[in-house]
């Protein structure tokens, strides 16, 4: 035999008998014993006990009881874990040891690890800043129908329901249903649909059966995170299918609406699934999915309160008569088509003089515009594999489809909404480097008030309306029928042959109108075809890649972390809400053109070091964000954490953050109701010159009330006589707006966190103090135009005579323009969490949330909208094992009353007071949770912000099958 063969014979020899002695040395064990907890004795169900470092494993029977075979060698270590217990490992020597565990319950977490708040892993305790944390056993005790529901209990949160499908969370002020400036992200991903402007962390987020933790970081993140954490963030943690393995299935049953007052009571229903496992020798690969299906009546914004009362300058407050029912110029919250961007001048001889009166359109309802039923189906499937003990990579894609109702400037119908993401990661214990894209389409949707609007005008353009309108209300006068009820008959006459909610016709001319994507209006004649629609036809792609480094124990005096990122948008011009910029003016509003793109960049790093006995913890970042529109931004950060007697931990910060503008903030073109929604930025202002050449829209309105309040005073006297007189046009303000720019916050905050009494009570307490720089909204101006249509000068008596409300359609072009507030804003809070484990496992806890914005002396030039209750909180009493394997949670929600504005609607939001509870049933010998639950048991009806839905009741019962094994 060849010597190359011999050692080939060899070599394999020695390696079959390699294999044989270690399969010679594993045999099938087969080890049991039982689980009770610590001081009480009693057994424990559904205890994970599985063998460190494989996957093998079980779980403890109804009466705490266990057994596990598998191919083993001694020795091997069994870990224990339960929900609410510490962690216990138990080394197995041999099959005759005896396995008798006792595991220690945790009422009150003292050794939770959060995240969020410095990006490397940290005892909550000793967090640089205030940070909160739902984990798996606080989403299982919640009364709230799901996770994302539990936040409303979270301390500082203030949740936004815009409904049934759609909740945002905000902290800290500043709120608005599509809240951009808090950031949501999902696994690392950002949650932000990019053109809608709106996080949908609830809408194509984790399942029920896939959510580990939630961890919300109040206020400004922006050092760590970059673009849209200025006001806080959430960050939602998914299981590991490597951790969790097995079948998990979930099914809730529930009814609302059970009042009959806005819809018929109607069942919901939610059906969700969870398959984890791994695979292949080692198990070095993994992988899960989840398939989540809801449907429901979506809650109805149906409260009618008029904005625009009789004594407002923008009514009618020469006439006490016309106020109520009788208001002619009424513009109703969750009506559209009436608000007085669409109002027309009604001149007639009234009273023995020429009096003008202020009328709007009628309008449809929100209840006859939208869709009642709603629907939210959540898919997502991830592979990982292991390519040594501590490095995975891992492949996810996520897949959203959701309906439902939310409001950004107007209320939009989402209708088949999806969202995909592509997530590729790789991650150690030192070092994550992940890449994404997320694609959006806003499928069937449309925007409610160009359909109402719309609607209207196939009934006759404004000015033949107008007409129809004045004829019947000089007849109704000259009859002798008083002037309220004149209005009233006038309007009937008016809208004669308009489509009418719930016949075949209006259905017909709805369904044709959402299928345009051209928000424009304006038909002369009745029956012509439709020039304007309302479909929301937007599509985008976002491109973003990380990486975060954690140095450790490379640089031996510090503890460095250091991360970038980098975010490209692509958005695809749709020619009504987006536009090839590239394109002509006169060209732009046509569909397709080269893509728009918005870019952000971005780095940071992070130091601490830990003084005197590590009681001290010191910790400062320096972040630098650049988007290609503005000059770069630095974020800087800087916290101290201070141990006092190993309980008392007391904490400060300072940090400075940047927001960059959003899409629609920046780059939006799109007209609504004769008025343009624009971005705020330098090129798409060229040759529009809505920054530099016009009047805000309030000045105009109160330069119009003059006007008519002199014409009507001085007979014989005309429009344009009153406008020119130097008193009433010193009333029309220049706007004068700046380029758009980045929002910046300036943050300071204090707090102290303990856990007292033997772990039997915690205290979490926090204040802060922030000031907001060039603030981003949206304000209203006009600018003025000849008889030809050629743009004229502000302060030039042809601009004065445009802004006249009668020649407003033919003699402006008006715009709301994003841009930023030119004076600062100070806002400032507290609040005070406790958790008290009094008796047993009873357990009460609490938190109270102030929130206040100081006052300016002088007025912006829009309204800001802190729209923050300056009181909130909530109380819970529950104990989660009141006899064996039933437990209960009750939790109470306040908030008091607060003034509400937005571009939509403004007003009082009242104070309310919810009721929640859940009463749940472990069935162990079927791995089964039973859970009855209800919010707001009383079915007390509120709303959340201004035109917002009203939110009554939901009852449900929910049914959880879980066999998963922890390993």
């Amino acid at each position: 035999m060849k010597p190359f063969y011999f050692s080939l014979l060899l070599l394999l020899i020695l390696l079959l008998g390699s294999v044989s002695a270690v399969f010679a040395q594993t045999e099938l064990i087969a080890i049991s014993g039982e689980v009770r907890e610590k001081g009480t004795g009693e057994a424990l169900p559904g205890v994970s006990v599985s063998v460190k470092g494989a996957s093998v494993g079980t779980q403890s029977d109804g009466a705490g009881k266990f057994a596990l075979k598998a191919k083993l060698h001694y020795p091997f270590v069994l870990v224990f874990n339960a929900i609410g217990h510490d962690v216990q490992e138990v080394e197995i020597t041999s099959a005759s040891q005896r396995v008798a565990v006792a595991l220690e319950a945790k009422d009150i977490l003292t050794s939770e690890v959060v995240v969020s708040a410095s990006r490397v892993e940290e005892s909550r305790l000793k967090s640089p800043v205030a940070i909160e944390k739902l984990d798996i056993r606080a989403i299982k005790e919640t009364p709230a129908p799901s996770f994302y529901d539990a936040l409303e209990s979270v301390k500082g949160v203030q949740m936004l329901t815009s409904s049934l499908t759609f909740k945002v969370p905000n902290t800290r002020g500043f709120n608005v249903p599509n809240n951009f400036r808090f950031m949501q992200l999902v696994d690392g991903v950002d949650m932000q649909a990019a053109t809608l402007g709106v996080p949908l962390g609830n809408a194509i987020g984790p399942t029920e059966l896939d959510i580990a933790s939630v961890e919300i970081t109040p206020g400004a993140a922006s050092a760590l995170y970059g673009m849209n954490a200025i006001n806080g963030l959430a960050n939602l943690t998914t299981k590991s299918p490597f951790t969790y393995q097995g079948l998990s299935v979930y099914q809730k049953v529930g009814v609302n609406h059970v009042d009959g007052i806005d819809r018929n009571p109607s069942a919901l229903t939610e059906t969700a699934i969870r398959w984890a496992q791994t695979l292949g020798a080692g198990s070095r690969w993994a992988y899960k999915v989840n398939l989540d299906y809801l449907r429901g009546t979506d809650w109805l914004a149906n409260t009618q309160i008029d904005q625009n009362p009789q004594g407002l300058s923008t009514s009618n407050p020469a006439f006490p008569e016309l106020s109520g029912a009788y208001n002619p110029a009424a513009d109703l919250w969750n009506r559209y088509g009436d608000d007085t961007n669409s109002s027309l001048s009604i001149t007639i001889p009234y009273q023995g003089k020429n009096q003008t009166f202020t009328v709007t359109r009628t309008g449809y309802y929100e209840r006859d515009l939208v869709k009642p039923i709603v629907r939210n189906i959540k898919a997502d499937a991830t592979v990982a594999y292991k390519l040594t003990d501590d490095l995975e990579l891992s492949y996810g894609y996520r897949f959203g489809l959701m309906d439902g109702v939310f409001q950004r400037g107007n209320k939009i119908q989402l209708d088949g909404v999806t969202v995909q993401s592509h997530k590729l990661e790789l991650r150690n214990k030192e070092f994550t480097v992940r890449a994404y894209t997320l694609l959006e389409n806003t499928g069937n949707s449309y925007n409610l008030n160009p359909l109402a609007l719309n609607l209207d005008l196939q009934n006759g353009s404004n000015a033949v309306w107008g007409n129809k309108f004045r004829t019947a209300l000089q007849s109704q006068l000259g009859a002798g029928t008083a002037l309220g009820p004149a209005m009233q008959a006038a309007r009937a006459a008016a809208d004669a042959g308009r489509a009418e909610p719930g016949t075949a016709a209006f259905d017909a001319l709805k369904s044709q109108i959402i299928g345009i994507n051209n928000w424009d209006s304006g038909v002369n004649v009745p029956g012509a075809p439709i020039p304007g629609g309302a479909a929301l036809q937007q599509h985008s792609r976002t491109y973003h890649t990380d990486g975060v480094w954690h140095l450790g124990p490379r640089i031996k005096w510090l503890d460095v972390l250091v991360g970038a990122d980098a975010r490209v948008y692509q958005i695809i011009p749709d020619g009504n809400n987006f536009v090839d910029f590239s394109r002509p003016l006169e060209e732009r509003n046509q569909p397709g053109g080269n893509y728009v793109y918005y870019q952000k960049y971005g780095a940071f790093a992070q130091g601490t070091k830990l003084l005197l006995s590590d009681k001290l913890k010191l910790t400062g970042s320096l972040r630098v964000d650049y988007n290609p529109e503005f000059t770069p931004k630095v974020n800087p950060r800087v916290a101290a954490v201070y141990t006092l007697a190993e309980k008392h931990n007391f904490r400060a910060s300072y940090q400075n953050g940047w927001r960059f503008p959003s899409l629609f903030e920046a780059l939006s073109f799109v007209n609504n109701g004769n008025v343009r929604r624009v971005g705020g930025l330098a090129h798409v202002n060229e040759g529009l010159n809505y920054l530099q050449n016009s009047y805000t829209r309030t000045s105009i309105d109160n330069f119009n009330a003059a006007v008519n309040a002199y014409v009507a005073a001085n007979a014989g006297s005309t429009a344009a006589q009153a406008a020119l007189l130097p008193q009433t046009r010193a009333l029309l303000q220049v706007a004068n707006l700046r380029t758009e720019q980045p929002e910046q916050i300036n943050a300071f905050e204090v707090g102290y966190r303990s856990v007292l009494f033997d772990n039997k009570l915690s205290i979490d307490a926090d204040a802060y103090y922030n000031v907001y720089s060039g603030f981003l909204g949206q304000v209203e101006v006009s600018v003025p135009k000849d008889a030809n249509g050629n743009q004229v000068t502000v302060g030039t008596d042809d601009a004065v005579l445009a802004a006249l409300r009668t020649n407003r359609d033919a003699r402006q072009n008006r715009y709301r323009v994003y841009t930023n507030s030119r004076q600062n804003y100070h806002s400032y809070g507290s609040t005070l969490g406790l958790t008290y484990n009094f008796f047993q496992k009873f357990t009460l806890g609490g938190n109270v949330n102030y929130n206040a914005l100081s006052q300016n002396d002088e007025q912006d030039v829009f309204i800001t909208g802190f729209n923050t209750p300056r009181w909130a909180g909530s109380a819970s009493f529950g104990n989660r094992e009141i006899v064996r394997n039933l437990g209960f949670n009750v939790v109470y929600h306040w908030q008091t009353s607060f003034y509400w504005e937005s571009p939509l609607a403004n007003g009082t939001v009242p104070a309310y007071r919810t009721l929640d509870a859940q009463v749940n049933l472990r069935v162990p010998t079927i791995k089964t949770t039973i859970k009855l639950g209800a919010t707001n048991l009383t079915n007390n009806r509120y709303f959340q912000y201004a035109a917002g839905p009203t939110i009554g009741g939901l009852y449900y019962a929910a049914l959880t099958f879980d066999n998963t094994v922890l390993h």
